[in-house]
C-alpha cells in the first residue's frame, strides 16, 4: 500500500469532516485496532530486515502527523460547535423579564409522592381513607381488644365513644379487605392523630403502610 497516498487521503476526510461524529470515525478507520496504519504496523515483520526500521519510521511519522491533524481539526468542531449554541442561546433584550416562582413543594409532600411512585412501580395500588375513623375500623377490626392502652383517651382524640381521629393508617386496609378479593397489593399514606407533644412527637404525623395479600409472596 502506498503509504502517502493512504496519508493524503485521510488528510482529506480529516479537513472534510463537518462534525465530531464522522471525525471519530475516520480516526478508527487508520488509527483504531484494525485501521490501516495500524495494519501496516503489523506487516513491518514481512519485510527484510534493512527495510524494516526505516518502514516503522515513516509509518510512525504518517501515524504522528493524523494524529496532529484529527487533533486540530476536533478543537475547530468544538469551537464551531460552541459558537453556533451560544449564537442560538443569545438573549433578546428586548423580551419581558421572568417571574420567579415563590415556594415549593413540602419536604413531606415530595417523600410521599416518592414513596407513592416507588410503589406504582412495584404493582401497588395507593389507597385513601377517611382521617375521622370509627372504633370498629380503628381498633377492633385489627384485634385491638377494649383495654388496650392505645384505646387511652391520652393516646387517641375521640369526638365520641364511636369516632375518633385515626391513630394510624391501617382502617385503609381493613376498608379495602372489605371490598376486594385477594390478591390484593396495596399502599395506604396519609396523615395521622395521637396524643403526643414533646421534642420528638407532634399530635399529627404521616404515615405509610403496605398490604400484600397473595399465594407464594414474601419480604423477599
Amino acid at each position: 500500500m502506498d503509504l502517502n497516498k493512504l496519508s493524503e487521503d485521510a488528510l482529506a476526510r480529516i479537513n472534510a469532516a463537518d462534525s465530531l461524529e464522522a471525525l471519530d470515525q475516520i480516526r478508527v478507520d487508520y488509527l483504531g485496532k484494525k485501521g490501516e496504519l495500524t495494519s501496516l504496523l503489523k506487516t513491518l515483520g514481512k519485510l527484510p530486515a534493512e527495510e524494516r526500521k526505516a518502514a516503522g519510521q515513516d509509518i510512525n511519522n504518517a501515524k504522528r502527523e493524523l494524529q496532529q491533524a484529527l487533533e486540530a481539526r476536533k478543537g475547530a468542531l468544538e469551537a464551531e460547535k460552541l459558537n453556533a449554541r451560544l449564537a442560538s442561546e443569545k438573549v433578546d433584550v428586548t423580551l419581558p423579564g421572568r417571574g420567579q416562582q415563590a415556594g415549593g413543594l413540602h419536604p413531606v409532600t415530595r417523600t410521599m409522592a416518592r414513596i407513592e411512585s416507588l410503589f406504582s412501580r412495584l404493582g401497588f395500588t395507593v389507597e385513601q381513607g377517611p382521617e375521622i375513623e370509627d372504633d370498629f375500623h380503628n381498633f377492633e377490626a385489627l384485634n385491638i381488644p377494649s383495654h388496650h392502652p392505645a384505646r387511652a383517651m391520652h393516646d387517641t382524640f375521640y369526638f365520641d365513644s364511636n369516632t375518633l381521629l385515626r391513630t394510624h393508617t391501617s382502617p385503609v386496609q381493613v376498608r379495602h379487605m372489605e371490598k376486594n378479593q385477594p390478591p390484593l397489593r396495596i399502599i395506604a399514606p396519609g396523615r395521622v392523630y395521637r396524643c403526643d407533644s414533646d421534642l420528638t412527637h407532634t399530635p399529627m404525623f404521616h404515615q405509610v403502610e403496605g398490604l400484600l395479600v397473595d399465594e407464594n409472596v414474601s419480604f423477599a
